[in-house]
């Protein structure tokens, strides 16, 4: 507490009031003595002219005071001092904290917000430089013997490089990239950092250093090397905590953008196997054969077929079309495995019983409970014609479209793949005359459910309709006339796997056009070439 009269002489002075200005004494000027905030506030009450004139507060002796005047008697003033340094030093730290925390929270959804690498790596550089330093370092984990380097400063572009460096020359770097805490920025001697940590275009001579290492699960998802220039103030205690704060964020992000493009990748190279093949001509017969999912959104499901063609053109061809029991990656992930065996199994394939019996085995002794049918096909082209061999194993009878017309359902049979210990089969054999084919198929053509009320099924009746119309046509077009009625008639509803697969022997000549018909009487096509 102090006191001064009207006239902004001191007056007395309390023990407390001594401690801050141990040398004043009655009649000095406060103007002289006190903080200018203070002899100010106290020229204002005095003379009564000033609105709020008994509100003030500053800074004495590095401590933060409230001044709070009352009249006393005579009209001397008395100022009453408050220390408010705490408060203030709690609300600032408060403020900074919740300033830290909202920045930490966007950072985290900026970053989380994609699971492209690339992206989140620049954007951690960049983020990098607008909050916490001028020029940024992201050292990515090694690929052999480089290191991919994203650099950013304030003001200049974000670039990423590729680059044999040594990581040993910048102290704690190394230790960093292995998740190890980071060294104190005090350590670390701006002047030792080889050349190629500041980024191309920050010329500025750098002043304080901080490494710090990006956390990720499990494993380090890198390190990230942060630059002040000399001009700027070193790298505080608070701010290198922060920093790793900021850090841990990034490499959490960093580290789920990593394992989502290493899954990504993984998940592409097995789709690759599981698609079905592209058909074509192989050996004078024309293949062909489409695939829809039962999702849209999927690319697999239980449905498949392979075509594997013989060594050369006397050598039978196997065309291979099944069903797994179910839809989805479950179910393709069986496929795949079928697949796989009768791959291996190909030169067993001549002997279809043989064939299924070994497919059957290995399905059993499997940790699959699944399911399949399957229809076998080898083929081989004698002359104009075009001879087969079909045995199904539980699945829909291949059926055969004539030149007139015509379809035939073929006389191959047999049991389940995967689900009895014993196997047995009988195939049928078939001749197909030039501009003749054998359609290959699974349920989920027969049984799509739609129509004008969405309840009927497509039909066994129905598809030999359509393909009588398809007679003389090429392969491809009866499997996407088929595919384009299935889904018409489904529509928006769901619906099973779809394949086929036709095999067609070729014409020997054009087809023509005599008064409109062909010289069958029936539909007349057209096909050049």
């Amino acid at each position: 507490m102090l006191v001064a009269d009207r006239d902004g002489d001191l007056v007395e002075l309390n023990s407390a009031a001594r401690l801050l200005w141990s040398d004043a004494v009655r009649g000095d000027r406060l103007y002289d003595t006190v903080p200018s905030w203070l002899a100010e506030a106290h020229g204002r009450f005095a003379d009564g002219t000033s609105e709020g004139a008994g509100q003030a507060a500053g800074a004495v002796a590095g401590r933060f005071f409230e001044a709070h005047p009352t009249l006393a008697d005579g009209g001397d003033v008395v100022w009453w001092l408050v220390d408010d340094t705490d408060r203030r030093l709690a609300e600032t730290a408060l403020a900074g904290a919740r300033q830290r925390s909202a920045l930490l929270a966007d950072v985290s959804s900026q970053l989380l917000s994609t699971l492209n690498l690339n992206r989140c790596t620049e954007a951690t550089a960049r983020m990098a430089t607008d909050h916490l330093a001028e020029a940024a370092v992201l050292v990515a984990p090694p690929m052999g013997r480089r290191h991919q380097l994203t650099y950013a400063y304030r003001g200049g572009p974000v670039t990423r490089v590729s680059a044999p460096v040594d990581v040993r020359a910048v102290p704690g770097l190394a230790e960093a990239l292995q998740g190890f805490p980071p060294v104190p920025a005090r350590w670390i001697n701006p002047a030792d950092l080889p050349d190629w940590v500041p980024p191309e275009g920050f010329t500025e001579p750098v002043g304080s250093v901080i490494v710090t290492p990006l956390p990720g699960h499990g494993v380090p998802a890198g390190a990230l090397i942060l630059l002040r220039s000399s001009r700027e103030q070193a790298f505080s205690g608070d701010e290198e905590l922060f920093a790793r704060l900021f850090a841990a964020r990034a490499g959490a992000a960093l580290s789920a953008a990593r394992l989502y493009s290493e899954q990504a990748s993984i998940t592409s190279t097995l789709m690759r196997e599981l698609l079905p093949p592209r058909l074509e001509s192989v050996h004078g017969v024309e293949y062909a054969g489409a695939y829809r999912p039962a999702r849209d959104n999927e690319r697999i499901g239980g449905d498949f077929y392979d075509v594997h063609p013989g060594s050369g053109p006397t050598e039978e061809t196997l065309v291979v079309l099944g069903d797994v029991a179910g839809k989805g990656l479950d179910a393709a992930v069986l496929t795949g495995k079928i697949r796989n065996t009768l791959h291996a199994l190909l030169p067993l394939a001549a002997d279809h019983e043989r064939t299924l019996t070994l497919l059957n085995s290995a399905l059993l002794s499997s940790h699959h409970t699944r399911f399949a049918t399957l229809v076998l096909a080898s083929v081989r082209r004698r002359a104009s014609k075009v001879e087969l061999r079909l045995t199904s194993a539980g699945h829909l009878a291949p059926l055969i479209v004539r030149a007139d017309g015509s379809v035939e359902e073929t006389a191959t049979r047999g049991s389940l793949i995967g689900a009895l210990p014993k196997v047995t089969s009988v195939s049928a054999h078939v001749t197909l005359r030039p501009g003749e084919t054998c359609l290959l198929y699974t349920d989920g053509v027969t049984e799509a459910r739609g129509g004008p009320l969405g309840d009927e099924l497509f039909g066994d009746n129905r598809l030999k309709r359509v393909l009588a119309e398809c007679a003389g046509l090429p392969a491809e077009a009866i499997v996407e006339r088929i595919q384009m009625l299935t889904a018409q008639w489904v529509g928006p509803g769901s619906h099973d796997d779809v394949a086929t697969v036709a095999i067609s022997a070729p014409r020997t000549a054009d087809l023509t056009v005599v008064g409109g018909q062909n010289r069958a009487g029936g539909t007349t096509y057209r096909r050049n070439g």
